[in-house]
């Protein structure tokens, strides 16, 4: 796949699969391309050259309602037009499989509760979207999204308006829904996330991949400070590998340091 804006080169030969079942990171420093490949695969953006397969089956002409009841796509921000109540909001992810004429059916309904349920925002159902705060209006998004009930699940940044508790949660439903067979493509930027939870990490530097595979695999000292300038260690906690900030010796942190005074009127 190759994607540019005008005058920018964004995604240059970009190839990989995503397994079903399985659960990958689209990881790198920002302005790498994560969103905007996310974005292609979703078919919001027309790259210039490539394919995207689901099942074999190629989706790039296929109209917007195909799209919905293959693809669900939760981006990282969203301002609703009106103020909708968080049920109706959940509930819009059954709009792909309603009928031409005829409302949500009692299967439909059940479909949004259990997935509130499963987010657990259903005390927030009858709350005007637009008066959330943006951490709960992306547990929103994502409820809304499994409701949708696709093979695909693409996400963008899911967790970074949450509370660490709700971002633990998050990344378990994430893996959970893996389980019973959906596809999860999401960007991240928090290395450990990618290395708990994911089965799979796709690098992405200067316009292209340059790692991919198993998250212990990939997730290296070396592969880390080629993103963040030596900047990361790799440690282990109680049989658990975490990624760390290196230290700086404390001469160096002391020259580093530039005192700064501020006037505030």
């Amino acid at each position: 796949m190759h994607f540019a804006f005008p005058g920018f080169q964004v995604l240059e030969d970009i190839s990989f699969d995503v397994k079903k079942g399985e659960l990958c990171a689209l990881f790198g420093p920002n302005g790498s391309g994560k969103t905007t490949l996310l974005k292609c695969v979703a078919q919001l953006l027309k790259y210039q050259k490539g394919d995207v397969y689901v099942d074999e089956d190629k989706i790039n002409k296929k109209s917007a309602a195909e799209l919905a009841r293959i693809i669900s796509y939760v981006p990282q921000e969203h301002k609703p037009p009106f103020p909708y109540q968080v049920k109706e909001v959940v509930l819009m992810g059954r709009t792909p499989h309603l009928g031409r004429f005829f409302g949500p059916s009692r299967k439909d309904i059940a479909v949004a509760v259990r997935a509130m349920d499963l987010i657990g925002i259903r005390y927030l159902a009858n709350r005007s979207y637009t008066e959330l705060s943006g951490g709960q209006r992306q547990l929103v998004l994502i409820a809304r999204a499994l409701a949708q009930e696709t093979k695909v699940l693409l996400l963008d940044e899911p967790t970074s308006n949450l509370d660490f508790q709700n971002q633990i949660k998050i990344w378990r439903i994430i893996k959970k829904a893996t389980r019973n067979g959906i596809s999860a493509l999401t960007c991240t930027h928090d290395p450990n996330h990618v290395l708990w939870f994911c089965d799979r990490v796709i690098v992405l530097k200067d316009n292209g991949i340059i790692a991919t595979g198993p998250p212990d695999k990939v997730l290296t000292e070396e592969t880390l400070n080629e993103i963040y300038d030596d900047m990361c260690s790799v440690k282990s906690l109680d049989g658990m590998k975490m990624i760390t900030p290196r230290r700086a010796d404390d001469s160096a942190g002391d020259e580093s340091l530039t005192p700064v005074q501020a006037n505030i009127a």
